[in-house]
């Protein structure tokens, strides 16, 4: 396993290779971690936003109200606190088998089921009734 990170990341962790600006956006598919050192809640969001997957994020925190407001504010299709990111999977959110994997908003977000692939078409037919105000 590889870490990278940035140079805080170095001071605290022996053995962490130095991080690349583009570290941030790389998917590795492989064993490689990188690791930022942000000054707070407010600069973990930041980041999340400018570099985040909007797949799946996750805090690790002890602090409620923290955990709630990254649950709150980050956009991404699964956001988890204390738990495994490999959780945002099809079988385990009880999709059944997963197809694919949307990262657009249109209409699926996430992993997706035999469900999500399909779209709904509401038939309407009347005789000319109306809508009644509420």
């Amino acid at each position: 396993m590889t870490v990278r990170g940035c140079p805080a990341t170095q001071a605290l962790v022996a053995g962490v290779e130095p991080a690349a600006e583009s570290d941030w956006d790389a998917e590795y598919l492989d064993l490689i971690l990188a690791v930022r050192v942000v000054d707070g809640l407010d600069a973990a969001l930041a980041h999340i936003a400018r570099h985040g997957s909007q797949h799946t994020e996750v805090i690790a925190t002890s602090d409620t109200a923290r955990a709630q407001r990254f649950l709150r504010e980050v956009d991404a299709s699964a956001v988890m606190w204390n738990a495994s990111s490999r959780f945002n999977d099809g079988g385990e959110l009880g999709l059944g088998a997963e197809l694919g994997i949307s990262t657009t908003k249109l209409h699926a977000y996430g992993p997706m089921g035999l469900e999500a692939l399909t779209t709904q078409k509401w038939v309407l037919r009347g005789q000319g009734q109306i809508r009644h105000p509420i």
